[in-house]
């Protein structure tokens, strides 16, 4: 019998299971006829788990509830490194999980109960849980200064346990006037739920912009409750016009695309650039400038606001690689170069980016976080010596600007 995870499809404990699966090459099945409130109540579901929570994991030698429990049990399946390389990696990754059930999906729960009708709102109740998760907030914030994940190097069971328990945070309560104050939660929390195998799980991730009101009880009921359909009524025939208003609308174009057409052709130039593997000044850089069109691109230089946090190479590193993952929505107007700097802490970080358009994209600048992070300054073509610094970040010019380079990554 295949694994069988008993659950609705938008639930943060099942997605545990589901990216530890991703994670270990294990195939969970998600019961298809799932009904919340009606399944979980039948005797059959009630022999699995007495209590009738959510989720459950069938499996051809019995079930398992309790959703770190499935998520455990998924990844020791096979022998993967989600437990870390070593004994105390496994006592680390142990103990983050405790810390994301207790310090954090407890607190986010009591703020998020009331609010889906679940509970009843006691002001001091919420203030209290507000400023424990303040607290463990700041003790992550500390943790992840240094370290891109939990334990060790790669993605562990604590990464995907804790990130799921963050998950609804983020989406319902924890608007960026609260994260804004933990920068390193915000950069792991969006490192992790961007990684390909999270992605594939949860979809697309977006912060609240706003903390939902308060619900009674009898509200949340009225909302669950299907609405009836309503009554057939005689059809009529339909005026030309009214079916034409009914039509579906066509989905909004980017407004990138209703520039003028340019004559650079951004795919040709990022051909060029992966093809020239000698000669590149003459050959890459030349062509470059040959294509460029200044009126339908623009350049622009990056600088890192925080580059004194960049002690640790591989943070740093990882840092600039998750951005260039976000940035992933504009692979198809933008060129980007972006440099790290230095042979010891603390690491600079510089960029140059090539625009469709004569600004930074403002679909880009809403939905990559990461862009706040930065300095923003367009590149004068007309001054020869930014002309030039253009130049020595497209070949990776080293030494750069005085000093060497740790690495360059390339957004094409």
């Amino acid at each position: 019998m295949a694994l069988v995870l008993h659950s609705w499809k938008a639930n943060k404990n099942a997605y545990k299971a589901f990216i530890a699966a991703e994670y270990n090459g294990v195939k969970i099945d998600l019961s298809p006829d799932f009904v919340m409130g009606v399944t979980n109540k039948s005797p059959e579901y009630l022999k699995m788990n007495p209590i009738g929570k959510v989720p459950v994991l069938e499996t051809p030698d019995g079930a398992i509830f309790e959703s770190n429990a499935i998520a455990r049990y998924v990844a020791r399946l096979k022998d993967s490194s989600l437990f870390g390389s070593s004994s105390i990696d496994y006592g680390h990754v142990e103990q983050w999980i405790d810390f994301s059930t207790t310090e954090l999906d407890a607190h986010i729960s009591t703020i998020l109960r009331p609010r889906f009708g679940y509970g009843v709102y006691h002001p001091a109740v919420e203030e209290a849980a507000n400023a424990a998760l303040k607290r463990s907030f700041a003790a992550l914030n500390s943790y992840l200064a240094s370290n891109t994940f939990l334990v060790g190097h790669s993605v562990t069971l604590a990464d995907i346990i804790l990130t799921c328990n963050l998950y609804l945070g983020f989406t319902y309560i924890l608007t960026k006037s609260f994260t804004s104050e933990f920068p390193h939660v915000e950069r792991y929390f969006w490192t992790l739920v961007n990684q390909p195998n999270f992605r594939k799980i949860i979809g697309e991730v977006k912060q609240t912009d706003a903390i939902p009101p308060v619900k009674t009880p009898e509200e949340a009921a009225a909302a669950a409750k299907p609405k009836p359909e309503p009554k057939k009524q005689e059809e009529k025939p339909k005026a030309a016009p009214a079916a034409e208003e009914e039509a579906p609308k066509p989905k909004a174009k980017n407004p990138l695309d209703l520039l003028p057409p340019s004559k650079m052709i951004l795919d040709e130039w990022k051909r060029l650039y992966s093809n020239t593997k000698t000669n590149f000044r003459e050959v890459a850089i030349k062509g470059f400038w040959d294509m460029y069109d200044p009126e339908g691109y623009s350049l622009w230089f990056c600088d890192y606001k925080y580059n004194d946090e960049n002690t640790v190479s591989f943070v740093t590193l990882n840092k600039v690689s998750g951005f260039l993952q976000r940035m992933d929505l504009a692979r198809k107007y933008a060129f980007g170069k972006m440099l790290v700097i230095g042979s010891e802490a603390p690491f600079k970080v510089k960029g140059l980016w090539l625009f469709r358009g004569q600004e930074i994209p403002q679909f880009v600048i809403d939905e990559c976080y990461d862009m706040e992070l930065y300095e923003w300054k367009k590149v004068d073509i007309s001054d020869e010596a930014q002309k030039e610094r253009v130049n020595q970040m497209i070949e990776d010019q080293e030494p750069f600007e005085g000093e060497a380079l740790l690495d360059a990554k390339c957004f094409k």
